[in-house]
């Protein structure tokens, strides 16, 4: 059996190479692949030349959305494969030639296989087009991540055969070639949008959602290898190669109409089934080629994954009248959205998704604009019909507030987390570009449930920057603002008012104390005395108006605010409106701030004061913050900065020099490390101040929050989700070089192919 297969795969190439349109398909892939290539490696050199980073070189080329060869490819492969297989059965059933192969002791099961086997060779050719782009790229590239690209090139050879064997079917149904091609093309449009179809229905979206071709060899390119994605190929070329079979023998052997039909309908139905077993989390199986790992969670998220013994539930809560992200979850986008958490279900397979579908009073001014003078549920309807949905699915606020209290979370876009054990966490949407939670903010819920997070205590009662304000001066959007991403109730903290009439309790091991107006009571300080003495946390903000109360407090830790305001000559900013640069030293405190540095970021300190040690007790400095190193004073006369020049007057006490704007303090106290962190102004992470938009500045000022308070935790939250830097961050060609690789693959490759195919049609006409 095997050798006839071979044989009739054998005979078939033959044919197809002795034809001018498998070497015209060729010389076309080639010069399409390398024009490609040729851009993507321009690109690089030409960042490279001008100083740019161009680490993720071989993503660049390969996997990136902009033009990478694989994605690119992937998406041109729907036009060569129909004009290939057009004519593999068509042609013999427009010439005749099929009775011939009846009468033989050949089995149908034996010329299809052969003839797609001789598709699988030919799509060989073509992936050594590409692979020769990929040796090309391992020699210029430096520590080229080969294992990630030779798996691109497996997800692509699966999706040629994919195309084969549907291109297959489609010749086996028409003897017109014609016809045959644009079946192949209609077909493979179906599985390109069938993933859309039926999406209101669980178990169809399922069936629907899996068929879909689109993107099934991203996952590859990328250099991720699913099980489910493999054996998708395999199920789908499976199929059609037994549809054809099917067609085949009810022609050949005169079956009746009902019993062909029954065969293909059962066919389907297995495929589908065993799709559907496939996708499901405990089946798959996965393996991440890439040298960082980047489609696997990092090691720190593992960990937290792993403490989460039991079942765990994730309800996503969408409001109808929720403005602008009532529909990221609704039911045609419900598979995407399941796929922002493929990542933990890997590691967690008993994850399980779950969606409620609602409406319930929320602010959405426009809405009311809209529908004036509508009840909750009629605004519903309405909003139903412009999107499409059954209104049927929304239940109504009595239904949900029997069912959960969402009324803290403002009744907007929200997911519940809850495990067997009882515990809950809330893992919400952002006011940003980004939108969806990223690893880190999933992370710091999850860890929520394995352990005891800090709890961070704003002090209160002397005029000090309110939490919970939504003022520009407060700091609402630093400490709890839930669709802030960066704020502290977001990636793991939590947040609670403190009064120092009595002692710090001691759940809370991190205070912060700003801007004081009026200093404490003698009751009060000796219970902040006390909350020092016992090691912990401050982070405390000052105030150049706040100076003579502020210094009593920073001279409990040896430091003073200097007088007068920091101001600088500068024509884009305001003259009090500083921007501090993170030191060198500040790497040692949080891997932000080494970030920052990298990136040539700042952070706003308006009005500001600097910072002098004034005496020595016992603290560990490090310098995180300063200013420019000219033209930076402490202005003393100027107060008014919107109408009035600033001007440098030594004779009065203004100095121009460096002054710190943050610094940190550490010690030991008893087993523990002490933190404190000193500013010299109190707006750097206010409301207003995250806002600010800087000309020819990059700033940054969310990375105080995060920075500092990761160090405060002791490097437990935020999530530390940082992966090794990718090396492949040099190529070792030239501009005149990348010339010679371009019309190496643009032409001089293609002439070769286009050489060979000449060859080859002259030596047969001799014959």
């Amino acid at each position: 059996m095997f050798k006839m297969i071979y044989n009739i795969a054998r005979t078939e190439l033959q044919m197809l190479f002795y034809s001018p349109v498998a070497w015209l398909i060729l010389v076309v892939f080639a010069v399409q692949a390398g024009m490609l290539f040729a851009g993507q490696l321009e690109g690089l050199v030409a960042s490279q030349e001008m100083g740019y980073n161009i680490s993720g070189s071989t993503i660049t080329i390969f996997a990136s959305r902009w033009g990478g060869v694989f994605t690119s490819m992937q998406n041109y492969l729907y036009f060569y494969i129909p004009l290939l297989t057009m004519s593999l059965v068509s042609k013999e059933l427009s010439s005749g030639s099929i009775r011939l192969l009846y009468s033989s002791p050949i089995t149908n099961f034996q010329i299809i296989v052969g003839k797609f086997f001789s598709m699988m060779i030919y799509g060989f050719f073509m992936i050594a087009i590409l692979f020769l782009i990929v040796l090309c790229s391992w020699g210029v590239v430096k520590d080229f991540d080969l294992p990630m690209v030779l798996v691109g090139l497996l997800g692509l050879y699966l999706l040629i055969c994919a195309y084969a064997a549907i291109g297959i079917f489609m010749s086996s149904l028409t003897s017109y070639q014609i016809v045959a091609a644009i079946g192949t093309f209609a077909v493979l449009m179906l599985l390109s949008m069938i993933g859309g179809w039926w999406q209101d229905y669980d178990f169809v979206r399922d069936v629907t959602y899996w068929l879909a071709m689109p993107g099934r060899s991203g996952k590859f390119i990328a250099g991720l290898i699913c099980s489910e994605d493999v054996l998708y190929f395999v199920i789908v070329v499976c199929l059609f190669l037994a549809l054809t079979i099917i067609r085949l023998n009810s022609v050949r052997q005169k079956i009746r109409f009902v019993i062909t039909l029954g065969r293909n309908v059962g066919v389907i139905f297995l495929a589908c089934f065993l799709g559907y077993v496939s996708a499901l989390p405990t089946m798959k199986v996965y393996y991440d080629a890439t040298e960082t790992k980047l489609n696997t969670l990092t090691p720190n998220s593992q960990d937290i994954v792993a403490k989460l013994d039991g079942g765990m539930t994730i309800t996503t809560y969408i409001n109808a009248l929720d403005p602008g992200s009532a529909w990221y979850a609704a039911p045609y986008f419900l598979k995407p959205d399941m796929e922002r958490f493929e990542q933990y279900q890997r590691f967690k397979p008993d994850i399980k998704l779950k969606y409620v579908y609602y409406y319930d009073t929320t602010a959405n001014p426009m809405l009311d604009r809209r529908f004036p003078n509508m009840t909750l549920r009629q605004k519903m309807v309405e909003v139903c019909k412009t999107y499409g949905l059954d209104s049927n699915k929304f239940i109504g606020p009595e239904e949900i507030r029997a069912m959960i209290d969402l009324s803290g979370e403002n009744n907007t876009f929200v997911r519940q987390i809850v495990r067997e054990n009882g515990e809950k966490a809330w893992l919400r949407i952002y006011n940003d570009m980004q939108k969806f939670p990223s690893e880190k903010e999933i992370s710091a819920a999850f860890k929520r449930m394995v352990m005891e997070l800090p709890v961070v205590g704003f002090v209160s009662g002397h005029g000090e920057r309110s939490y919970a304000g939504g003022k520009d001066r407060d700091y609402s959007a630093f400490a709890n603002n839930k669709s802030f991403r960066y704020s502290l109730e977001n990636q793991g903290f939590d947040v609670a008012n403190v009064t120092l009439d009595k002692q710090v309790p001691e759940k809370i091991n991190i205070i912060v104390v700003s801007d004081l107006r009026e200093w404490f009571t003698p009751e009060e300080e000796a219970n902040l005395q006390q909350y020092i003495d016992r090691g912990g946390n401050l982070f405390i903000l000052g105030e150049p108006r706040r100076r003579d109360v502020m210094n009593k407090l920073f001279a409990k830790f040896g430091y003073e605010m200097t007088t007068g305001v920091l101001v600088k000559r500068d024509t884009n900013l305001q003259a009090d409106v500083i921007l501090s640069y993170p030191t060198e030293e500040a790497d040692t405190i949080a891997y932000d701030f080494n970030m920052m540095r990298r990136r040539n970021m700042v952070i706003t300190t308006p009005t500001t004061a600097g910072l002098e040690q004034i005496e020595d007790k016992g603290y560990v400095v490090t310098n995180m913050f300063r200013t420019d190193t000219i033209g930076v004073w402490n202005e003393l006369e100027t107060t008014d900065f919107i109408d009035d020049t600033v001007r440098l007057n030594p004779s009065i006490g203004e100095v121009e020099k460096i002054y710190n704007t943050v610094v940190a303090l550490s010690r030991k106290v008893g087993n523990k490390e002490q933190k404190i962190i000193l500013t010299g102004d109190a707006d750097c992470i206010s409301n207003g101040e995250f806002g600010r938009r800087v000309p020819h500045a990059r700033t940054n000022n969310f990375s105080l929050i995060t920075g500092g308070f990761f160090w405060f935790s002791d490097n437990e939250v935020p999530i530390d989700v940082r992966r090794p830097a990718l090396p492949d961050d040099k190529v070792y060609v030239s501009q005149p070089g990348t010339k010679m690789i371009k019309w190496s693959f643009m032409l001089l490759i293609p002439l070769i192919l286009a050489g060979g195919g000449v060859f080859i049609w002259i030596r047969r006409k001799g014959r």
